[in-house]
């Protein structure tokens, strides 16, 4: 898919493809543009570093897709997915590593499993979203997959402020664990919230709440990534109507 969006003070046009990200060299712009946006803004600890790569032993068995700005031939977003099939040859969906999921096993339908997603800092916006949720649209059709899930990271360099206060209002308009319990391994440390915060969901989580997704409990505080990592679950039937034409190849 091509889309046309603007941005900018002088209204730059900027051409968006979402594509498929195959073989090698497709992987490591993937990598690379992991690396960056992960190391140089949460300071995380990466596999793969000394060659400015993030990597590990997942992306080998998960599907790659991005978004390239066709002017400058840039790689400026990414995920990469997992689907039940993968996960049983592995053992585990990467999830399992952080939260323990009570109920996956009874999830009824094949279900893929979104991870590692990042934008370029330059890119963060809607229309860029919309384009990569527009290629996993066609993903999530071709494979009947009836469950989304994954983990969207909450920034933790102010010490966890905004991971609490996030979470208070999640917990007030998103949880469910009807389907299924997400239990942290590692919860995220108690903290007396001040009384003026004001709760600011970053753009990829508040995309996922947008479009119909749940939290299933606590989150995990992944130390490597300096984040706090809140596990989602997106009913396929139960998409949001509005935002549901991001996947209307899906619906």
């Amino acid at each position: 898919m091509t889309r046309i969006a603007r941005s900018g003070d002088n209204c730059t046009e900027r051409r968006l493809q979402a594509e498929r990200l195959v073989g090698p060299a497709a992987l490591r712009e993937a990598q690379a543009l992991r690396f960056s946006v992960f190391s140089g803004e949460f300071k995380a600890k990466l596999k793969g570093a000394e060659l400015g790569l993030d990597m590990d032993d997942y992306d080998a068995h998960c599907m790659h897709i991005g978004v390239r700005d066709l002017n400058s031939g840039r790689l400026v977003a990414t995920t990469r997915l997992l689907d039940h099939r993968a996960a049983s040859s592995l053992g585990r969906f990467y999830s399992e590593e952080e939260f323990s999921l009570d109920g996956l096993v009874h999830l009824q339908g094949p279900i893929l499993e979104l991870g590692r997603t990042c934008v370029d800092a330059a890119y963060r916006n809607g229309g860029t979203i919309a384009v990569l949720w527009s290629e996993l649209a066609e993903i999530l059709n071709e494979g009947q997959y009836r469950y989304l899930m994954g983990c969207a990271s909450i920034p933790m360099q102010d010490g966890g402020i905004q991971a609490h206060a996030i979470m208070q209002r999640l917990r007030e308009q998103h949880l469910c664990t009807d389907h299924l319990r997400a239990e942290p391994k590692n919860p995220l440390p108690s903290l007396a919230l001040p009384g003026n915060v004001v709760a600011q969901m970053p753009p990829l989580l508040k995309a996922y709440m947008r479009l119909g997704a749940k939290i299933c409990g606590e989150p995990c505080w992944d130390e490597d990534f300096q984040v706090a990592d809140v596990f989602i679950l997106l009913k396929r039937d139960e998409l949001c109507p509005r935002y549901a034409r991001h996947f209307k190849a899906a619906v």
